[in-house]
This record gives structure tokens, C-alpha cells and sequence, in this order.
């Protein structure tokens, strides 16, 4: 397993449509513990794979926050959202593309998902609650939308002058 980088915000990758993945192979599964490795280790609940400058259709979450509780890992290959409730949940979304970045962003508040897993078997699942967040917010991240693009202009705008700023701090070695 390795680590990846995570791209930053503003990366014409993170605006990018991925492209689904053909078949479940070893590269698949391999790109899939590296992801979760990446995702545990930056930390965070979810990533998808444009995150780290792959343009495929595929993420990696883990919504179990408590260190007490059994972590529960689920990559998801080609996801889609096949419904979503009409009742909604605000919740305040940040993403390891947009570090120490926090936003309110209002989602349906359940959907119902259909993938592939790593066996190349079809599944679906109904997610509530943190878990709906996060795969939506996912799943936007495959269609090349951020959180932030849920934001009005001047927040969105203030979000990415901050980022830009972020990564020539890096380019600098500054952060």
C-alpha cells in the first residue's frame, strides 16, 4: 500500500469527469487499499479517486468516527445514485481537497446507491444520515463538482483565493 498525494483546490483534474473503470482487476484492488490507506492517514470519511489525480470512477469511505468502533471500509466502483429522498440534512462539509475548509451543504437526507465491488459484483445499498453525505459528496467528486460549488459566489470565491494561497505556501515549502 501506498500514500498518495491529494491534490489541492483549484486542479482542473478536481473539475474533471471520471471515467468509469472496465473491470475489477488487480490494479483496481490495489488503487483501492491505496486509497483507503490515504484517506485514514490524511484524515478523512471519504475520497474518491480524481482526489488523487486518477480520473476513474471510483471511492473509498469510512463514516465510523468512533476509534472505539470497528471501522468499516466500502469502495465503491462505477457508483450511482439510482433515488434520494425528498426530505433533506444540512451538514457542515469540509474535503481533503479543500483543507480546514468547512461549509454548510444541504443533500437529501437518504439514497439509494447501486456499485460494483471489488469482486465486480453488483450492489446497493440505502445510505442515511452522515453516510448519504458522504457518498453524495463522493460521488460529486466523479462528476468533477466540489462542495464548494454548492456555495454562493463570494463564499466559493473566498474559499479558493484561500487555497491558492495555500499551495504557494507549499511550493514553498512554507506549510
Amino acid at each position: 500500500m501506498t500514500l498518495r498525494p491529494i491534490l489541492i483546490h483549484p486542479d482542473p483534474r478536481l473539475k474533471s469527469t471520471a471515467d468509469p473503470v472496465a473491470d475489477v482487476d488487480k490494479g483496481v484492488r490495489a488503487l483501492a487499499d491505496d486509497m483507503l490507506e490515504t484517506m485514514y492517514d490524511a484524515p478523512g470519511i471519504g475520497l474518491a479517486a480524481p482526489q488523487i489525480g486518477i480520473l476513474h470512477r471510483m471511492l473509498v469511505m469510512d463514516c465510523v468516527k468512533d476509534e472505539m468502533a470497528t471501522p468499516e471500509p466500502m469502495v465503491l466502483i462505477n457508483p450511482r445514485v439510482l433515488s434520494s429522498s425528498e426530505e433533506t440534512n444540512v451538514y457542515d462539509e469540509g474535503c481533503l481537497s479543500i483543507p480546514d475548509q468547512y461549509a454548510e451543504v444541504e443533500r437529501p437526507a437518504s439514497v439509494k446507491v447501486e456499485w460494483t465491488d471489488l469482486d465486480g459484483k453488483t450492489v446497493q445499498q440505502d445510505f442515511n444520515g452522515l453516510w448519504a453525505t458522504c457518498v453524495q459528496h463522493e460521488i460529486d467528486h466523479l462528476n468533477g463538482k466540489l462542495f464548494i460549488d454548492y456555495l454562493k459566489p463570494l463564499k466559493r470565491q473566498m474559499i479558493t483565493r484561500k487555497m491558492q494561497k495555500l499551495k504557494r505556501e507549499i511550493a514553498r515549502g512554507n506549510a
